[in-house]
């Protein structure tokens, strides 16, 4: 039997302090009965001796302090896993969304799981295939690695998540591949697109969606990703899939985490956000990876949109520290009608060696991806030289660098949001765009690949 409390002593916004309580932990989950039966949930967020501040997920509105009474549940905020989570729509709860029925548990499982030992941690040296050229080609994916995307207000970064979510897959003929997909803090007009782009492309089948709306209580948005990193490890580390989580957006989870915090008037640390926020980061993206003793693995695509394009806002900035790189959108591109917009020269995946290479992608990938990177920069010089001194200042080697870096953009990154691209694809077109330059210029290219893979200039 559950002990109930009637000592509410305050209530201020989402916060209720209850006094004399015994044998409550930190996070555990509690309900708040009102006189006419209602319940309302909560989780502890502090405790005081006998006093313990509770966060609300519902409104306070209507809560009469004298007459309601609090009873404590003994654990914190679990999921429901199952194998039959796929194919399914939650809530930032765990609850089904899709007008489904309730998930057959095979288990529940606490949602604040413990970050990978870096002992059991096995290297991450796997190719991952998203079918997007600027990612497979030059910022390549590996599985086990958590690999950020960087965007901006208004750039395009759902058809992003969604593009990669209904393309990723390794290339291992026997491997089960599953995607797990939050969506932190969205419009209701964004959440119809996911779910109804996965079920228009057939990806909801291989995909368990935890959507979590704006509308919806900040405190069930610190809840989501932690939802989906359980249902990740479940079918990761218990049914031995390959499972990649895609986040989005990382920004309204740190806002959420904000609001709490001044809720509670901690002190608070850069732009207001709590002092706390790396730390709190950590114990997400570190869940992800690879173990020795298990064939399954996680691997990690949180999205963030930097506020005013800023990357040393705090979010993006400490993400950077924690996580393998970062894939970052343009908005310069993105004016251009360049889709997807990703900025080639300042995106990093610090694995992207440990994936490429003969009998990962093909024997030519290193070299090309060095080579494109350096003639895309050149070209890039050269257009600027020439917008300031004009074409005639150009040499004709720099006026051939300058054609390149309009190809290279018209044709290898942009690519629209349909267009699946297999690495053998991305890599030959990497060779027709290098076939622009003369051959003296491939530099970084070993000769017997430029014999065996430049395309032939005819006559």
């Amino acid at each position: 039997m559950l002990r109930e409390y009637r000592s509410i002593q305050e209530v201020a916004g989402p916060l209720m302090l209850i006094k004399n309580v015994v044998d409550v932990a930190y996070d555990e989950l509690g309900e708040v009965e009102l006189p006419n039966g209602e319940i309302r949930r909560c989780k502890v967020l502090e405790v005081n001796g006998n006093n313990v501040l509770v966060q609300l997920f519902e409104s306070s509105a209507g809560i009469n302090l004298a007459d309601s009474k609090v009873r404590f549940l003994g654990h914190g905020i679990e999921l429901a896993v199952s194998s039959d989570m796929l194919g399914r729509v939650f809530d930032g709860m765990g609850r089904p969304k899709d007008g489904g029925p309730e998930i057959l548990a095979e288990e529940r499982r606490n949602i604040n799981g413990t970050p990978m030992n870096p002992a059991s941690r096995n290297y991450p040296d796997e190719f991952i295939q998203t079918g997007i050229s600027t990612i497979d080609g030059l910022n390549t994916l590996v599985r086990g690695q958590k690999l950020p995307i960087f965007s901006g207000s208004g750039l395009p970064h759902a058809q992003l998540a969604a593009q990669i979510a209904r393309q990723a897959k390794v290339l291992k003929a026997d491997a089960q591949f599953a995607v797990v997909f939050a969506a932190i803090g969205i419009t209701f007009e964004e959440a119809d697109f996911f779910i109804s782009d996965f079920r228009r492309t057939g990806a909801i089948d291989r995909t368990v969606l935890f959507v979590n709306l704006a509308s919806d209580p900040a405190v069930e948005r610190i809840s989501t990703p932690r939802m989906a990193l359980t249902a990740a490890e479940y079918l990761a580390f218990e049914k031995n899939m390959h499972v990649l989580v895609i986040l989005t957006d990382i920004t309204n989870y740190a806002e959420a985490l904000r609001e709490i915090s001044a809720a509670r008037k901690e002190v608070p640390g850069r732009r207001g956000y709590p002092g706390n926020l790396y730390t709190d980061l950590a114990s997400m993206y570190e869940r992800a990876g690879r173990t020795l003793d298990s064939e399954g693995s996680i691997t990690m695509i949180p999205i963030l949109s930097m506020p005013e394009d800023d990357k040393t806002h705090p979010i993006p900035d400490l993400t950077g520290y924690i996580t393998e790189g970062q894939i970052i959108l343009s908005r310069e591109l993105y004016r251009k009608s360049i889709l997807p917009p990703v900025d080639v020269l300042p995106s990093l995946s610090r694995l992207k060696d440990k994936g490429i290479g003969a009998g990962k992608t093909r024997e030519d990938h290193s070299g090309t991806m060095n080579q494109l990177f350096a003639a895309y920069a050149h070209g890039k010089e050269a257009k600027e030289l020439m917008t300031i001194l004009g074409e005639a200042a150009l040499s004709d080697v720099d006026k051939l660098y300058a054609k390149f870096a309009d190809e290279f953009e018209l044709r290898y990154v942009n690519q629209g949001y349909e267009e699946n691209r297999s690495i053998e694809e991305t890599l030959d077109l990497g060779w027709q765009l290098l076939s622009i330059l003369p051959e003296s210029e491939l530099k970084r290219i070993k000769p017997e690949l430029i014999e065996k893979y430049l395309p032939k200039k005819e006559d």
